[in-house]
């Protein structure tokens, strides 16, 4: 069956309520990465990157780019090894040494004077620095500005109640002009609390429609047995390319 439409429009008017007051916690989330409960990670990178990493790039070279909620994404390597600089922020410092550690990557680690018991973690080279903090912590007066953004496992993992504050900071961390690509997820939130939640269309719009253009470049299914499990008869990865305008 297509659910393909559900992405974008038959759950617009559903109730999400059941995820409205959901919250997971700081200490949950670094349970995840004590427990190895990290079915979120791709080993082998994500497809869709992959697919549009040029939409991404947009023929520049040389870019700064932001990888929200990294945790160990190894997309960081891949754009580090073509020439740009990147940035992350995890809340994980296990995630963030096991990044370093799996890629053989030597690193240095200093604390964030900005931000009470944070710490960055940063190649030798110089071309990836990972921030081990609560994302809300960071501005643009400590990391700079970004000329893209890999937002996947990020707004979708973020609590709902938190969803505003994340997009504000958002924008504030992006140079006008720059491309922002978020993947979302779309399914039946009535039959599954999340995270990763999901996040309608017309909330990506409400949340950053007044700066950027969005278009929604594809609608992946990528339902699994894990899906099935949580109850889900349909689960969806959507891509959304935001276009700041200078």
């Amino acid at each position: 069956m297509d659910h393909s439409a559900d992405a974008s429009g038959l759950l617009e008017g559903s109730d999400v309520g059941s995820q409205r007051e959901r919250v997971v916690t700081e200490e949950e989330w670094l349970q995840k990465w004590e427990m190895g409960d990290i079915g979120f990670h791709k080993e082998q990178g994500h497809p869709l990157l992959q697919k549009y990493l040029d939409v991404l790039l947009n023929g520049r070279s040389g870019l700064r780019i932001f990888f929200p909620l990294c945790g160990k994404a190894v997309e960081m390597k891949w754009l580090a090894d073509m020439g740009h600089s990147v940035v992350g922020v995890e809340v994980s410092e296990q995630a963030v040494k096991e990044f370093f550690s799996e890629h053989s990557l030597p690193y240095c680690e200093e604390p964030v004077p900005e931000i009470s018991g944070a710490k960055m973690f940063q190649s030798t080279s110089g071309n990836i620095s990972l921030y081990c903090c609560s994302i809300y912590n960071l501005s643009s007066s400590i990391v700079g500005k970004f000329d893209g953004v890999w937002d996947r496992g990020a707004l979708v993992a973020v609590n709902p109640c938190d969803r505003q504050s994340y997009a504000s900071l958002m924008i504030n961390l992006v140079e006008k002009s720059s491309s922002y690509l978020l993947v979302t997820v779309s399914y039946d939130p009535n039959k599954h609390k999340g995270p990763p939640f999901y996040v309608p269309e017309s909330e990506i719009k409400s949340l950053f429609g007044n700066c950027c253009e969005i278009r929604c470049l594809e609608k992946v299914d990528d339902f699994s047995e894990k899906h099935r499990q949580w109850g889900l008869d349909y689960f969806l990865e959507v891509l959304y390319l935001l276009k700041f305008v200078a």
